[in-house]
């Protein structure tokens, strides 16, 4: 008798070489094979034909802010991971800031472990924190298992969390290069920042200028320059200024160990388009003009870009208030993320493999998460199951996200996830969840 225990039929199963028909068979949670689409399926073994829906691998998130301990009113381990199983991702790593406490030491780690494990409905990691005074616990909180380490190179927004100076960023860099980590850079220079024209209010122009693309461009070329002396390996986060794009490229071809991320938001949404009060589309770098948009768009079809990722980073509704200068700066996008960007992905002629190697391939990739991110022997049985033609109207009320704050409220999207699975299990299907059942991933040593 066969292993097999179930078989996922679909005539688009997106594999690493493409979009083909398929029968993708499963055995204890892992893909054994994927098959022609009109193979046998083995006695026992059940058959789930998803007909002409995609199948994807299970998208990863690798920049979630959960918040879970301590601002749990602003999103926590339940909420958000429900989020992400209705939007297709199947495995997030969060952040180690907004929680109290932020994930800075082991004992740290621990606390937020064990909030997570039972809450997970999806497999989650963990990055850590690099603060001014605390060189010390990296090394400890890489054995511990955190995928790299998070700093900010300006205030964050929250007082537990310090930026880094250059010395201290060195210092930082320094000891994660030493044994082989990974530091992620949140990259806005506080010079350029506090040289900007400081103005608060309703509109939107008046915020962008507050922090203009010469902030990330600066930042990003000091963080080059030291990752080339020290040589380190570095990853930008949530790019938006597509005039650091050049940097980012010559850095590259010399053989500078640096990746770089972007978000939907940045790919989806214009500075044209803000209406003025509306903070529920500020974030921090910001939503750009059209124009710089059409270059992050060419330079993620180029490999300048390596993946997609949400940064989100919710509140409670009472903090976006009308003035850009105060409003909390997050875009909650877990749960729409997939639609927002296959929506406008399919617009400019890319398809759903090129979705999910952003989405899926490249973010596993920056993590060292080899068991997900592909629909291939060997990998999780993670999958994402989508509807690509029908679209559907945002409703906030229909969010899984513990506030319902959306910038792509009203907007039609199209790409309706029918169903998400998790090492072979489905755990959402049109709407109804199954009990928690992720694991806590811990980086390998």
């Amino acid at each position: 008798m066969s292993d097999v225990e179930l078989v996922l039929r679909s005539t688009r199963v997106i594999t690493p070489e493409g979009a083909r028909a398929a029968s993708v068979a499963v055995s204890g949670g892992t893909i054994v094979a994927v098959r022609p689409h009109d193979a046998p399926v083995e006695p026992g073994a059940r058959l789930e034909d998803v007909g002409d829906h995609a199948l994807l691998p299970g998208l990863v998130d690798t920049h979630v802010h959960v918040n879970d301990p301590g601002r749990t009113e602003w999103e926590g381990f339940w909420t958000a991971t429900r989020a992400a199983a209705a939007g297709g991702i199947t495995t997030l790593v969060d952040m180690p800031l907004n929680s109290l406490p932020p994930t800075t030491t082991v004992g740290h780690l621990r606390t937020k472990q064990d909030v997570a494990r039972p809450k997970a409905h999806i497999d989650v990691g963990f990055w850590g924190g690099a603060l001014p005074d605390n060189v010390k616990d990296l090394r400890p909180l890489h054995d511990a298992g955190v995928y790299g380490f998070k700093c900010f190179l300006s205030p964050s927004g929250v007082d537990e969390f310090p930026e880094l100076d250059h010395d201290q960023l060195a210092a930082s860099m320094g000891e994660i290069a030493g044994f082989g980590g990974l530091l992620i850079v949140h990259a806005e220079d506080p010079r350029e920042l506090a040289a900007a024209p400081a103005r608060g209010g309703p509109r939107y122009a008046d915020y962008l200028a507050t922090r203009p693309r010469v902030s990330e461009d600066t930042a990003i070329e000091g963080l080059i320059a030291l990752a080339r002396r020290i040589g380190a390996r570095v990853h930008v986060l949530h790019l938006s200024s597509s005039d650091a794009l050049p940097l980012i490229a010559a850095a590259r071809r010399e053989g500078v160990r640096l990746t770089v991320e972007t978000c939907p938001h940045y790919l989806t949404l214009t500075a044209e388009e803000v209406p003025d009060g509306a903070s529920e589309f500020k974030c921090c770098p910001p939503i750009r003009e059209a124009a710089n948009q059409d270059l992050l768009w060419q330079a993620l079809a180029d490999g300048t870009i390596d993946c997609v990722v949400t940064d989100h980073s919710p509140s409670t509704a009472d903090l976006k208030t009308a003035d850009f200068a105060t409003a909390w700066g997050g875009i909650s996008g877990l749960q729409l993320s997939l639609p927002a960007v296959w929506t406008a992905a399919r617009a400019r002629g890319h398809g759903l493999a090129d979705v999910a190697r952003w989405m899926s391939t490249h973010p596993a990739r920056l993590v060292g998460l080899d068991r997900k991110g592909a629909i291939e022997a060997g990998r999780d049985a993670d999958f994402a199951v989508l509807a690509p033609d029908e679209t559907f109207t945002v409703d906030p009320a229909r969010l899984q996200h513990r506030n319902r704050v959306t910038a792509y409220a009203g907007k039609t999207l199209s790409g309706v996830v029918k169903s998400t699975w998790l090492r072979g299990q489905r755990i959402v299907s049109e709407g109804e969840f199954t009990a928690p059942s992720g694991r806590l991933l811990e980086r390998k040593n």
